[in-house]
């Protein structure tokens, strides 16, 4: 863990619809997503947030789609990918502690009404995505390795365990 960042438990949601499109959020970062790309600072990251005290990765994710998109009470399916490593792309830099879960959901139950209001970084857009809109963008997101994770998933090829997408990526350890 990087001493001089604060740990932080986080749930995130690969959500996706029937069709196997993905929901993303994209953020305003306080700082330049790509040094290849200075200035950039628009990042796609995937619904979900912090664990409150005591609260479960499932609880705390339930409660952040409730906040975010609307969706009361989804089913929360399988751990897919974990993600170990600083995040220092938003207002308050931490060392996420990354669980990210599999969600269903039906694109009509969604309801973004409340979401810039939930968020303490500027939300500027969010939509659904194909995986091959995503695999020909040139867009930031947030994890590095989500494209292949969902493409496991489409493929029904997600393992037992889950993908660790940590800086730098330890292993595909969740592919079959």
């Amino acid at each position: 863990m990087t001493p001089d960042l604060p740990p932080r438990d986080i749930a995130r949601a690969v959500l996706m619809d029937a069709e196997n499109r993905i929901y993303l959020i994209e953020y305003e970062a306080a700082r330049d997503v790509d040094p290849a790309r200075p200035g950039l600072r628009r990042l796609w990251v995937l619904p979900g947030g912090g664990c409150e005290a005591g609260e479960s990765p499932e609880a705390a994710l339930k409660r952040e789609l409730a906040e975010e998109v609307g969706l009361r009470d989804p089913e929360i399916g399988p751990l897919v990918a974990v993600r170990n490593a600083p995040f220092e792309l938003f207002r308050t830099p931490c060392f996420g502690r990354e669980r990210i879960y599999l969600v269903r959901a039906n694109p009509a139950d969604l309801d973004t009404t409340n979401l810039a209001a939930s968020e303490s970084n500027p939300v500027l857009d969010s939509r659904w995505f194909t995986l091959q809109a995503l695999q020909m963008s040139d867009m930031a997101i947030h994890p590095r390795g989500l494209l292949e994770v969902m493409t496991l998933i489409i493929h029904r090829k997600i393992g037992p365990d889950p993908v660790d997408l940590s800086d730098p990526p330890r292993s595909m350890q969740g592919a079959v």
